[in-house]
């Protein structure tokens, strides 16, 4: 855990955010907080768990730890959706030629509420 914590304080020391816009990839409570959680879970539990090794994107993965009671089903159905509509306004945003993936966090509170709770919950 304290390995997966420091990795990604180094990502979040690398890429700052000085702006008062949410960044998608980068801030807290955004896509690599998904992703990071997601291969932690996957990797803690692999070896109970072989569905988890299948090749099925995060979304998929987030519920299957959600269906095996590894994590609470609600919560993950919620960070699978904040992951779903980051990657969609990510992609929006790209398609309009713009260099990072920024959106007012009013727009997306809940989504980074989810993926915080999460957050908070495996690694403290």
């Amino acid at each position: 855990k304290q390995e997966v914590v420091a990795m990604r304080e180094k990502m979040l020391a690398a890429h700052p955010n000085h702006s008062e816009i949410f960044d998608l990839k980068h801030d807290r409570g955004g896509i690599i907080d998904v992703e990071f959680m997601v291969q932690y879970l996957v990797l803690a539990h692999a070896y109970q768990y072989a569905e988890l090794t299948a090749n099925s994107g995060n979304i998929a993965l987030l519920m299957k730890l959600g269906e095996l009671g590894l994590i609470d089903v609600k919560l993950a159905k919620d960070v699978a959706a904040a992951y779903r509509q980051y990657r969609s306004l990510q992609h929006a945003l790209k398609l309009q030629g713009e260099s990072k993936a920024r959106v007012d966090a009013a727009s997306v509170t809940q989504h980074m509420e989810a993926v915080k709770k999460l957050w908070q919950e495996l690694f403290g």
